[in-house]
């Protein structure tokens, strides 16, 4: 009627159990046996339910605007969990790019402001270009029980490094959209960032998926294997535990005692002029806005600043191309006595047959007006700033109405400017430039001293996007090493010093970004990274490389392992 078959290893081997189970010939029918409940009869479903809904909650929750970054070190414990159980392919992929898609729908959802329609196609497509990740979690996890320990630790490490390559992927999805990395969770808490000068936001990530990974583990042997006694103990979350200790102790080392170094760069003032998108490129707005900008800057001056930094795009007309513009600029900076360091349009050839248009940053000092040299963006924004395969989308049109489509910048171009009669080298950034490392990695290769940041974010609304673009501007000063001015439209607004720390962020007597108004303070440097590089400056996305070897290594390992899946009971499956 029935079988029953042990499997019995000594203690430091496998021990694998047959639970009793009906013959397939035989058919079973007992009237008086109790009736399968419904969360019995669906349970496959009832977990994927599960899934689905604390995926996106944990991963939402820990990015800004919420201030929960703790959930971004278990978001993925409920997918692989489950993928231990080794769920039906269909199911767990179908699941899993549900929740993906609504995740990043709800993380994008400023960008209903600009267009509907691009957010719902951009959230499921970067759903579903992360969701790859999990499939390979699918295929993995089974293969690990019982398998021997430096095995599975191995394919940890193996698993981090797959969503880390899947990260770095995206700077070029859609021409780079690297939107919100997992590390950028961790903006507020600095302690483990500071692996990033080494590594790059990849190795935050990494570490980070690697506790997802430990967790699940843990949670696994608890719960679905009985472990008991000192079996309890998990090497895969002892292994996460080790990598986050290392994150800590490089924190330790770099900012302790770092008061010694603290040096003075300069007194910034940061404008936030916050014109509405709507009358921006409105030429009959044009007045008032310069009459906004004149009004701010000559406020921010009276702060004794030794530089004052306007957003992005910020004056009406281009400022190269167009004489009363540069006029209007030039005499502003001289009547403020103070340089400026705004964003604006520079139209090269101006009404000829080769015309340009460069989105651009500018020096206006007040003895020597507007510099001929300028920085040119050199990573545009897709149907914004340009309309990528103009051949075959000629048809439409940018959302931002000024111009034919804009060029992109030819190298890095840091701006030189002389603050308190010292030469400083500023490395700008324009809009969501920051959001790539290799650019900001480039302008520091080119000798920049500090990192400016001059965007507009006011294109999306008083919700999370300025706060999300902001985090990636933590990161990259932590990669850097350098100081990063970020001067916003209506906000985000301040500066950040080389280890992630914001020390100070303008604000209004709402304590509130989204503003008109000026904000200064005194900008510091730390001694210790005057004329010197970072590791990761100097030697690039190496990690990415290490983890492209580490997935491929782990595929040759398992590809000929059987999956398996651990029974419930009190039973040790691992090889130690």
């Amino acid at each position: 009627m029935g079988h029953c078959a042990f499997s019995l290893v000594g203690s430091s081997g496998l021990v694998d159990v047959e639970r009793f189970m009906p013959s397939p010939d035989v058919s079973v029918s007992d009237p008086y046996a109790p009736r399968p409940t419904f969360w019995q009869r669906h349970a496959e479903m009832v977990a994927a339910a599960t899934v689905f809904v604390f995926t996106i909650v944990l991963t939402v929750m820990a990015f800004p605007p919420f201030k929960a970054p703790e959930f971004a070190y278990a978001c993925f414990v409920p997918a692989i969990f489950w993928a231990y159980t080794r769920p039906r392919l269909k199911l767990f992929a179908w699941t899993m790019f549900a929740a993906q898609a609504v995740t990043w729908t709800i993380l994008l959802g400023w960008l209903h402001h600009v267009t509907w329609v691009g957010l719902f196609l951009l959230g499921p497509v970067v759903g579903a270009w992360v969701g790859v990740w999990f499939l390979a979690v699918w295929w993995t996890m089974p293969r690990m029980i019982g398998r021997p320990t430096m095995e599975r630790l191995f394919v940890l490490l193996a698993l981090a490094g797959a969503w880390t390559v899947v990260e770095w992927s995206r700077t070029w999805l859609l021409t780079g959209f690297p939107w919100l990395p997992l590390a950028a969770s961790q903006w507020e808490r600095i302690s483990v960032l500071q692996i990033a000068a080494y590594t790059g936001q990849g190795g935050v990530s990494f570490v980070l998926v690697a506790m997802n990974l430990g967790f699940a583990a843990y949670a696994h042997r608890l719960f679905r294997e009985g472990a008991t006694g000192l079996n309890k103990r998990s090497q895969e979350f002892f292994l996460a535990l080790f990598l986050l200790l290392v994150c800590l102790s490089i924190h330790v080392q770099e900012t302790f005692n770092r008061g010694r170094f603290t040096v003075p760069l300069a007194r910034i003032a940061f404008v936030q002029p916050y014109i509405p998108q709507d009358v921006k490129w409105d030429p009959l707005k044009g007045p008032g806005i310069l009459d906004v900008l004149e009004k701010t800057t000559l406020a921010a001056a009276s702060s004794r600043s030794d530089l004052i930094l306007w957003p992005e795009a910020v004056t009406p007309w281009a400022v190269r191309g167009n004489n009363d513009v540069r006029g209007f600029v030039e005499s502003l900076a001289k009547r403020a006595r103070t340089p400026l360091l705004l964003g604006s349009i520079a139209i090269e050839q101006a009404g000829q047959p080769g015309e340009q248009w460069f989105n651009g940053a500018f020096l206006v000092t007040p003895d020597l007006g507007l510099s001929s040299v300028y920085y040119a963006k050199r990573h545009l924004v897709p149907f914004g700033e340009y309309v990528p395969m103009r051949p075959v989308f000629g048809w439409l049109k940018k959302f931002v109405p000024v111009g034919d489509d804009f060029q992109t910048g030819p190298d890095s171009s840091p701006l030189v400017m002389t603050l308190r009669g010292a030469q400083v080298t500023v490395g700008p950034l324009i809009c969501y430039e920051d959001i790539f490392p290799t650019l900001a990695r480039a302008s520091v290769r080119a000798g920049s001293d500090v990192l400016a940041v001059l965007t507009n974010d006011a294109w999306y609304g008083e919700g999370a996007a300025a706060y999300q673009h902001m985090a990636h501007s933590v990161l990259r000063a932590v990669e850097m090493r350098r100081p990063v001015l970020r001067c916003g439209n209506g906000g985000w607004s301040g500066w950040i010093d080389e280890f992630g720390n914001v020390r100070f962020t303008t604000l209004d007597e709402r304590a509130s970004v989204y503003f008109r108004g000026t904000g200064a303070e005194n900008v510091t440097r730390d001694a210790r990274w005057i004329g010197r590089q970072s590791f990761y400056v100097e030697h690039g996305d190496w990690l990415i490389g290490v983890c492209g070897v580490l997935v491929v290594a782990a595929f040759v390992l398992l590809r000929n392992v059987q999956p398996r899946v651990a029974p419930p009971g009190n039973v040790t499956l691992l090889k130690f």
